[in-house]
């Protein structure tokens, strides 16, 4: 299998390094000393790192600059709908005690009738207690008046029985 060499001109690599054929040398490592080197290929990867960041990050920001606008736009969203909600919560707290205070309304109404008929039932109880008194008063002046009666005629056959009764004549 080729492939191509492991450096472009300015040093950084075409391939990753994980494609390397059996008996290439690692590059950045050499047979010598493992320190030799070194700080070339680290300024190399730094720049590739970079370039690689940017390209990410070039790649990536604008959809994540749109994700977060998006985001803050379903955040405001939320909030309003939020604000909503607890409006009409509140409606639905006020429809209830509205509710609420009809019952009452329609409860008060009903003792109000039941007291205009106990009003009535009084008023009738007393008109017939007084016409009651009234009859009793008469019948009781009736019977005084036919026991005054009585006695007076009790009284006059008395006195009739004593003038009738047998008296002894005056010895003149």
């Amino acid at each position: 299998m080729s492939i191509p060499g492991p450096s472009s001109p300015d040093g950084a690599l075409t391939r990753p390094p994980y494609c390397l054929e059996a008996g290439e040398p690692t590059p950045g490592l050499s047979d010598t000393s493992p320190d030799e080197g070194l700080i070339e290929d680290l300024t190399i990867e730094d720049k590739a790192v970079e370039q690689l960041a940017e390209g990410l990050l070039s790649h990536y920001l604008p959809d994540l600059q749109r994700s977060k606008q998006a985001l803050q736009e379903l955040t405001q969203n939320q909030v309003v709908l939020l604000d909503t909600l607890e409006q009409e919560i509140s409606k639905f707290k006020e429809c209830h005690s509205m509710l609420d205070i009809n019952a009452l309304f329609a409860e008060a109404k009903h003792y109000h009738a039941k007291l205009v008929n106990i009003r009535k039932e009084m008023l009738m109880l007393h008109e017939k207690t007084s016409k009651l008194k009234k009859r009793a008063l008469k019948l009781q002046q009736k019977r005084q008046k036919e026991e005054l009666e009585r006695e007076q005629q009790r009284e006059k056959e008395f006195e009739r029985e004593k003038q009738l009764t047998a008296r002894p004549a005056k010895r003149t």
